[in-house]
């Protein structure tokens, strides 16, 4: 898929979220001034889009920061938050790279059940083969047979190294014998799946500081980073449980799927605002072409609704 097809899917994916802040937008500006009213209706609108209090408070400051200047139409208003939206975004917009100084560059995959991980790995195994890169998965999700077929799918498409053990068997091992082969084989780089958990269970949390631990004995450098799977549609629930694994591993970088057809895109914006996150790719799609680094300007615009031809 190119990168237009992809920017096109993208929007498509945030139409819902878009047209409710389109319309929101229109039916508080149109014909009226920037004043206390409309800027309390425009706070409620952003938070209704998931783009959480804090976030939300902060966009309406800067619109309100903009009174003087006079533009004050749904168009004007749309094209202020998009570059103030863009602004939280931009630094954080970083795609994931394998370092040629670090054979291999290990990332862990975290998340709850259910976001994406496994397609999100097997996706990016399969893109950075495609790029010259000699790659390793991990299936350390030891408890779900059916996670450990899907990555070994993956690996035979993407052509590269599934390192896999017994069902039952101990993550960490594996993980362990995973990163002495990686290292031995010169791999580029190392993908780990772990198992899915909920945030509130200790000690499914403390399973994954077990995995990092042990990769740091091997070396200290290990992990080179640690990234969390979300799925965009459960909203502002991304936040919890970012917080909540932040608490037990040291999270990295984040990875937003299904954002195709989500009414909830705006948690996207909250995500980056709250934890200051590398915000590394976003999913629209089943389709190995359908993860992509993440542009923070077009996601904005897409978030509002507005093309290229509004920052002519």
């Amino acid at each position: 898929m190119s990168k237009e097809n992809w920017i096109i899917r993208v929007r498509a994916g945030l139409q819902k979220s878009s047209k409710n802040l389109s319309e929101g937008i229109a039916g508080i500006f149109q014909g009226k001034q920037i004043d206390v009213d409309t800027l309390e209706e425009l706070e409620e609108l952003l938070i209704m889009a998931d783009l959480g209090p804090q976030t939300a408070s902060k966009l309406t400051i800067a619109i309100e920061g903009s009174r003087s200047s006079g533009a004050n139409s749904p168009l004007a208003i749309k094209t202020q938050l998009v570059r103030n939206i863009t602004q939280i975004l931009a630094p954080l917009a970083l795609p994931i790279q394998l370092n040629p100084l670090h054979k291999p560059t290990i990332f862990v995959f975290v998340g709850v059940n259910g976001t994406g991980k496994t397609t999100t790995i097997g996706k990016l195994a399969q893109q950075l083969g495609q790029n010259g890169q000699r790659v390793g998965i991990v299936a350390a999700d030891t408890f779900r047979a059916a996670a450990t077929e899907q990555l070994q799918q993956w690996g035979e498409r993407a052509g590269c190294f599934v390192f896999a053990g017994k069902e039952g068997s101990d993550p960490s091992g594996l993980v362990y014998s995973a990163a002495e082969s990686a290292h031995k084989k010169s791999l580029d780089g190392l993908l780990i799946d772990t198992a899915g958990r909920l945030h509130t269970k200790n000690n499914l949390m403390e399973e994954l500081a077990k995995i990092a631990r042990v990769l740091e004995k091997l070396n200290p450098e290990y992990p080179h980073g640690i990234v969390q799977v979300l799925d965009a549609t459960t909203g502002q629930n991304t936040l919890s449980q970012v917080a909540s694994f932040k608490k037990t591993i040291n999270v990295s970088g984040l990875i937003v799927t299904k954002l195709d057809g989500s009414a909830r895109g705006g948690v996207v914006v909250a995500l980056a605002d709250q934890f200051g996150l590398p915000i590394h790719a976003v999913g629209v799609g089943e389709d190995i072409d359908d993860l992509q680094p993440f542009s923070a300007q077009k996601f904005a615009q897409g978030l509002l609704g507005l093309s290229n031809e509004a920052f002519a």
